[in-house]
């Protein structure tokens, strides 16, 4: 391949890319715990927006439970973040597929 077609193709990538990462940063991705009775909003970019806990969690008593269910809704919103990364990274990817693997 030619350096002034690898040249174009890598800046044709890195439009996407940009363009991938900004369409990301609008989402608003929802994770949730407990069968949706704690719930964690986050942006694409992965700052947390806002958690909501459902009442009948809540108990003076088991706190502990509470931190579990608020932690696995956060992390269960990290994921399905980096999965729609992931998914848009690999579909941006396919139209490089005689690009070196960099990306």
């Amino acid at each position: 391949m030619k350096m002034d077609k690898l040249l174009k193709q890598a800046k044709i990538l890195q439009e996407q890319m940009d363009k991938m990462q900004k369409e990301l940063s609008q989402k608003i991705i929802i994770g949730e715990a407990g069968g949706g009775m704690v719930k964690i909003e986050m942006n694409g970019n992965g700052e947390a927006l806002s958690v909501s806990i459902s009442p009948e969690v809540v108990n003076s008593d088991d706190i502990e439970m509470l931190e579990d269910l608020v932690l696995a809704a956060l992390k269960d919103a990290i994921l399905k973040k980096e999965d729609i990364s992931n998914k848009n990274i690999n579909s941006i990817s396919q139209n490089f597929g005689d690009l070196p693997n960099w990306i």
